[in-house]
C-alpha cells in the first residue's frame, strides 16, 4: 500500500494546479493552511507515556555494558526495569537500536543488546 498523502503534500499540489496558482486567494489561502498545520506540528508535547518511556530508557542505557545481555538479564540488573514486562523493555530496546544508541545482536535465536560504540568511550 502506498503511503498516503498529508495535509501539506495535499495541499502543495493543489497549489500547484494552474487554475488555483492563478487566483491569488486561493494561494493566500492555501498558504494560511500550510502555516497552521506547521504551527500545530511544532506545539506537540510528549505525552505523558513518552516521557516515562525516556526515563525508562535512560535507565536502561545506565545498565547496558559494552558486553551483550538479554533482556531478562537487563531487567535482572534494576528494579525499575524488573517490574516492567520483558515485551515493554523489548520495544524500548528496539526503539533505541533504531536511534543508534544500542546494538543487537543475534546468537542462535536470541538476542543480545550492549552500547553502541560511541556510547562507550
Amino acid at each position: 500500500m502506498a503511503n498516503k498523502m498529508t495535509k501539506v503534500e495535499m495541499f502543495n499540489a493543489i497549489k500547484a494546479v494552474a487554475e488555483v496558482s492563478a487566483n491569488s486567494d486561493m494561494v493566500a489561502f492555501i498558504d494560511h493552511e500550510i502555516e497552521l498545520l506547521n504551527r500545530k506540528a511544532q506545539n506537540k508535547k510528549p505525552t505523558k507515556t513518552q516521557e516515562e518511556n525516556e526515563s525508562i530508557k535512560a535507565e536502561i542505557l545506565a545498565n547496558l555494558t559494552s558486553e551483550g545481555v538479554t533482556v531478562t538479564e537487563l531487567q535482572g540488573k534494576s528494579d525499575a526495569l524488573s517490574a516492567l514486562s520483558n515485551q515493554r523493555v523489548s520495544a524500548l530496546l528496539r526503539q533505541l537500536v533504531e536511534a543508534k544508541e544500542v546494538v543487537k545482536t543475534v546468537d542462535k535465536k536470541k538476542s543480545y543488546f550492549s552500547l553502541a560504540k560511541s556510547e562507550v568511550e
